[in-house]
């Protein structure tokens, strides 16, 4: 899948889970909010790096690791395109700066 079927499959099912969340609360939630569920998001994830990693025992962590990354990307992809981010020329144009820097000190 290319990014931007990523970011479009992304940002569908955050216009979804606005309408649910309206429904149910009458409201979607803020930038900020989408932010702080992010963040208990990236804490599910460490916990499951130490369980694939062998200091924490968790059922089925690899099958959850997955599922937790791809939970953390949908949340950047999200607040990328909140805070008018264009993420792909983003990603793009930070690997090859860090790529030049990297070799540049590999090279020195």
């Amino acid at each position: 899948m290319k990014f931007s079927e990523l970011e479009t499959s992304a940002l569908h099912l955050n216009t979804l889970y606005e309408r649910l969340e309206i429904k149910r609360h009458g409201r979607a939630w803020t930038t900020q909010e989408l932010a702080l569920g992010f963040m208990g998001d990236v804490g599910d994830l460490a916990k499951l790096i130490q369980a694939h990693v062998g200091i924490r025992d968790i059922d089925d962590s690899q099958a959850k690791l997955g599922h937790e990354l791809s939970d953390c990307l949908w949340s950047i992809i999200v607040l990328a395109n909140k805070c008018g981010i264009d993420l792909e020329a983003e990603f793009t144009r930070n690997i090859r700066e860090l790529a030049e820097y990297v070799s540049g000190e590999l090279d020195a």
